[in-house]
């Protein structure tokens, strides 16, 4: 029965489909007898190049839009680092002329001709200017270094990926279910890593993923590591990206030694390998 109804969709998909375009000129029209399944497959394609095509098009805004700023603030350090210059070299004038002997040496030596006018208070009024803006560069650069360092990157172990992520067949019961992460598949005893900074929220046993550990990284971002051989971490430990938290092994509900990867992004569990490359 299984059989005979596989043969129907795979006849049914291979059904051709006439498509005929005609020219407003006098020319001839044209028919094109294409099957199901290629159209189907064509507008597939269409659609994965259409969302790779919006993902680099966001990302090259992104990177646009921080180059912009940095090329902004460099030029504004440039300023600033003239106008410091120069008020160092007039004071240095200033010294060298009051250290002469007397009055009459001074008022000789002096040079009077410069024809600007220095207002002590606009000036102070700049200078804070300057130190608000330097705190406003400061408080941005600040935000993108916690973003870099809260997003998860790369894979927590090396090994070989065994099972992706989305819907499969699940390896228990036979029937498709939603994978929320990727098995990566390593020898017993291999180091697993944590993939951002953060905070440890969870380590501990699960009757179904054995040994578990989940990092809050902020920013809206958390990821987790389960079927551990054993934990290296305990809750409130703060880790670094790179350091240790575990080692792989099988323990809970598994087929064998492997690390099942989760990324969670403002509450939605997301596919790792978005993060394999980093920023994101």
């Amino acid at each position: 029965m299984i059989l005979e109804r596989i043969y129907f969709l795979f006849k049914k998909a291979l059904t051709p489909v006439t498509i005929m375009v005609i020219p407003h000129a006098t020319l001839k029209s044209l028919n094109f007898r294409v099957p199901v399944l290629g159209i189907l497959l064509s507008f597939l394609f269409l659609a994965v190049g259409a969302a790779q095509t919006y993902r680099l098009a966001v990302n090259g805004l992104q990177y646009a839009s921080l180059v912009e700023k940095v090329n902004y603030y460099t030029q504004q350090f440039s300023q600033w680092n003239s106008t410091v210059a120069a008020l160092k070299e007039t004071e240095l004038d200033f010294r060298r002329i009051f250290s002469l002997n007397s009055r009459d040496q001074v008022l000789e030596k002096i040079d009077t001709s410069f024809s600007g006018d220095i207002d002590i208070q606009n000036l102070m009024a700049e200078l804070q200017k300057s130190a608000e803006k330097i705190d406003e560069i400061k408080d941005y650069l600040r935000i993108q270094k916690d973003i870099y360092l809260a997003t998860p990157k790369g894979y927590p172990s090396e090994g070989k990926i065994s099972s992706p992520f989305g819907n499969r067949e699940s390896p228990f019961t036979g029937f498709r279910t939603f994978h929320s992460g990727v098995d990566i598949s390593a020898s017993p005893g291999t180091a697993i890593r944590a993939t951002a900074d953060g905070v440890v929220s969870h380590s501990g046993w699960t009757q179904y993923s054995g040994y578990v550990v989940a990092i809050e990284h902020g920013c809206g971002f958390s990821t987790i590591y389960a079927h551990n051989k054993k934990n290296a971490v305990k809750v409130g430990q703060r880790v670094k990206r790179g350091d240790i938290i575990g080692h792989v092994g099988s323990s809970g509900k598994s087929t064998g030694p492997h690390v099942h990867y989760e990324v969670w992004e403002r509450g939605k569990s997301v596919n790792p390998q978005k993060f394999v490359q980093g920023r994101s």
